[in-house]
């Protein structure tokens, strides 16, 4: 597979693509001719941080001395280092605004991972909030039901037969800012982390950016009282180009026989010998 590497310069028609569609629809990024200012992006953040603090986007070159930690700049003065022209950190700030509560929350738990073991000694914890952070798909869904078809790996039965419940009643959002930056240039292999949230009828009729709104709650809630970031176990493989819409080629079936992405659901001895009492 050959090294992934994003567009050089601003893209403004990458935004009409299906991937791009919710951060078109609430931020009209096809309007800008060139990479949007700082000022822009901090006029779009409108949540303080747990120390009342407005979070601030600031060009990396202000920061270049300082001898913290990235997440300990952000704790510590709520200044959120971001390099100029740079995907990565572009599709950062994005998050930051659509799901600014729950980008707070996983900074004071990386600083509390910290404290209590250093920053050079990763816990499972912190894996599991740097892997979502970077690479997280949240999937709105009717019934509970299709996260477990998802973690089955059912993955012709779900994308393929069912393509058009996507969009309406399972609809991705894209946590992961690493995804995003992926998806400017995408490549089969492309994989995000799932984490599912069952919603009620009413949430597909509420305004887009009222559905990130609740979603941000229900990720805080998920993640304080349900521990689901404690480590990588709660979290599935989720191959982002099957996504209806999110490729080109996923409207042919045969698109979903490539194994080598769309991986079978390995198997535990555990699980083979309950198969074989089951057929006795």
């Amino acid at each position: 597979m050959k090294k992934f590497t994003a567009p050089e310069n601003w893209h403004s028609q990458l935004f009409s693509q299906a991937p791009f569609a919710h951060l078109q629809a609430l931020l009209n990024l096809q309007a800008f001719t060139s990479w949007p200012s700082f000022e822009w992006l901090n006029t779009q953040l409108s949540h303080n941080n747990s120390e009342g603090k407005k979070v601030v986007f600031t060009p990396n070159a202000l920061l270049e001395n300082e001898t913290r930690y990235y997440e300990e700049i952000i704790a510590q003065t709520g200044q959120v280092p971001t390099r100029e022209e740079n995907w990565h950190d572009f599709f950062g700030a994005m998050i930051w605004c659509l799901f600014p509560k729950t980008k707070t929350l996983l900074n004071s738990l990386h600083i509390e991972e910290i404290k209590q073991h250093g920053l050079k000694q990763r816990s499972r914890k912190r894996n599991a909030l740097t892997l979502f952070d970077e690479c997280g798909l949240v999937l709105a869904i009717p019934d509970i039901k299709w996260r477990e078809k998802l973690r089955e790996h059912q993955w012709t039965e779900v994308f393929y037969e069912h393509r058009n419940l996507w969009h309406n009643e399972l609809r991705p959002f894209v946590f992961g800012h690493a995804n995003y930056e992926m998806l400017t240039n995408p490549f089969i292999g492309l994989t995000g982390k799932l984490l599912c949230i069952v919603v009620e009828e009413s949430f597909y009729e509420l305004p887009l950016a009222a559905q990130y709104s609740y979603l941000d709650n229900q990720l805080i809630e998920m993640i304080q009282e349900h521990s689901v970031l404690d480590d990588n176990k709660q979290m599935s493989p989720l191959p982002l180009l099957g996504i209806p819409n999110w490729h080109c080629e996923n409207r042919n079936e045969a698109f979903y026989a490539n194994q080598d992405y769309f991986r079978p659901k390995r198997r535990s001895a555990n699980d083979s010998s309950k198969r074989a009492e089951k057929t006795l």
